[in-house]
């Protein structure tokens, strides 16, 4: 086992392996995976990516290896983690596809490596996502890190399993040994969209027969977790006669922002000590491209009977005042610097410009996966604390510039109806329904709290459902065979501290499903890439990084299946 872990090192080492894992990660970081409505894009850029992973997996030195494109199994659509494919509809297509349609030509991609005599059975699964969120941007080079959309989330992870399989393939056969299990490695769609291309893996029970233990690949940065946090999106539909829809958001997003304090507050659970309760607002009207990223920018208009010098001041004050106490609760994130790029996370937090009598008030902050909503900003969350404040001053703002004083979405029409989509992180203290009942009786009463402000008799209509991600948490054994093995891993890596608890990962992903559906199965989260970059506007892997998590995943692989 020790000629064999250093002969690995010694490969990962090299310049061309290095070289290897950065242009694959290069290549098919140059294809967009984000979904469209028009899913044959989707199976277009797919089969690309498969293609690039195809041929490099070609290389490996394993004998008797097959590749096959499994297609997604549209009887997901029966199963309780089933995602609804809302990224399919359209203003001609309302409804969206049927999973019939929408998996029709679309697949996952397995690799199948066997054990000796070409036994295939209770060996060792490994899975990673090829599919990315909006937006998508290509991919660029430095001297440590590859930056573009999927590099750390997760085309990173990918390319780490590939990687790690090609200097075990050569470590073995240089030094005459072999496996004494199998391998399965998953290759999945539609991770970040719910997990349907997982699940259709998981419920596939003769696929079941070639593992009995899963690694699911993740931007887990080089930790090693025997457990998830949760996460459920939101979306809530806005209608009211005589109400202003967007005055009544900001205080909807108060009621879900003390629910999820109140959430965290509870979670009490020994693999989460830090308690990863985040709460995301990701998207309202036209601002924000996912419910689970943290909306970067959004802005609004305040317009007025007569913009003058004090009504100016007045509006000044209320902004200053309400970003006092937000940076109170949420932190000062022009004073945090990015890994990264070195600058801070935003640069400033608002702009304020004025058009005849209509000011405009554009609110910054910093976008990334929701699971970094303490190290990034929520312009959303933001820019709610300003409308609220604003709101109770539209009396005094009336009195000083005449007229009315009424606030909206820049660059949006009035509408009689408004969406705002987001996402709630909770831990295995609280069961999924608990958490989206809570998330349903918060937005209602925030309705009911603007319409009484507002002195608006009529009732709100306030729609709450759940269709998109909604991901239950779950604690696996921290002490399995296979968390021992993971460990010892990691020490063998370079990526363990001897002191470091044993905890959960604050981030949800597809292994929860492989979780659900196989209670007491061993599936462990790991990866190389960062979560606070996942997502966001300067997504990155360092390449150290990298290849630390592809020594980790080949010295974890012959420790949990074996040598010969």
């Amino acid at each position: 086992m020790e000629k064999l872990i250093q002969e690995i090192k010694r490969l990962l080492s090299s310049e061309e392996n290095k070289a290897f894992a950065v242009n694959l990660l290069m290549d098919i970081c140059t294809e967009d995976t984000t979904p469209f409505a028009d899913v044959s894009i989707m199976q277009a850029a797919e089969s690309k990516v498969f293609d690039m992973l195809e041929k490099a997996l070609g290389t490996l030195q394993f004998k008797g290896t097959r590749v096959e494109r499994r297609k997604v199994n549209p009887d997901i659509k029966n199963h309780p983690a089933y995602s609804k494919l809302h990224f399919t509809k359209t203003a001609e297509r309302p409804e969206g596809l049927s999973p019939e349609e929408t998996y029709a030509n679309r697949c996952n991609l397995l690799y199948f490596v066997p054990g000796p005599d070409g036994i295939e059975k209770d060996g060792l699964a490994l899975n990673a996502h090829i599919d990315v969120v909006k937006p998508y941007y290509p991919p660029r080079l430095t001297d440590e890190y590859v930056f573009g959309r999927g590099s750390g989330d997760d085309k990173g992870s990918v390319v780490t399993i590939i990687t790690a399989l090609k200097v075990l393939s050569e470590a073995l056969a240089n030094c005459g040994m072999k496996l004494k299990k199998n391998l399965l490695c998953m290759f999945v769609v539609e991770e970040e969209t719910g997990g349907n291309g997982s699940l259709s893996l998981a419920i596939d029970k003769s696929l079941k027969e070639y593992y009995n233990s899963i690694l699911v690949m993740e931007s887990a940065d080089n930790g090693v977790f025997p457990a998830n946090r949760g996460a459920v999106w939101y979306q809530i539909g806005l209608k009211c006669p005589h109400a202003n829809l967007f005055e009544m958001s900001a205080f909807i997003y108060e009621q879900l922002e003390l629910e999820g304090r109140a959430i965290k507050a509870e979670s009490r659970h020994a693999l989460f000590p830090q308690r990863p309760v985040q709460t995301c607002h990701g998207m309202i009207g036209g601002y924000g491209e996912h419910p689970s990223r943290i909306c970067g920018d959004v802005a609004f208009d305040i317009t007025v009977g007569n913009a003058n010098k004090r009504v100016q001041e007045i509006i000044e004050d209320d902004i200053e005042s309400a970003l006092a106490d937000y940076i109170g609760l949420y932190g000062d994130k022009t004073k945090a610097l990015d890994k990264a790029t070195g600058k801070p996370k935003v640069d400033h937090h608002y702009d304020l410009t004025l058009d005849g009598n209509t000011f405009t008030v554009s609110v910054h902050g910093s976008a990334g996966h929701m699971g970094s909503i303490m190290e990034n900003d929520g312009a959303i969350t933001k820019m709610a604390m300003f409308v609220r404040r604003l709101f109770r001053s539209k009396g005094h703002i009336e009195a000083v510039g005449g007229g009315t004083c009424s606030m909206s979405l820049h660059g949006e029409a009035p509408s009689e109806s408004l969406k705002l989509e987001g996402g709630q992180g909770f831990v295995p203290t609280h069961a999924i329904d608990e958490i989206m009942s809570r998330i349903t009786k918060a937005a209602r009463n925030g309705a009911a709290n603007y319409c009484k402000l507002a002195e608006i008799e009529a009732s709100p209509s306030v729609e709450v459902t759940f269709d998109k991600l909604h991901n239950a948490a779950f604690d696996g054994d921290p002490d399995s065979p296979q968390m021992r093995n993971a460990i010892a891993a990691a020490k063998e890596a370079g990526i363990w501290q001897d002191n470091k608890p044993i905890m959960g990962w604050t981030v949800s992903c597809d292994s929860r499903i492989f979780a659900g559906e196989y209670p007491g199965m061993s599936v462990i989260t790991s990866g190389g890439g960062s979560m606070q970059c996942a997502h966001g506007d300067a997504e990155c892997i360092k390449i150290s990084d990298m290849l630390a998590s592809a020594l980790f995943t080949a010295i974890y692989i012959i420790k949990e299946v074996g040598i010969a």
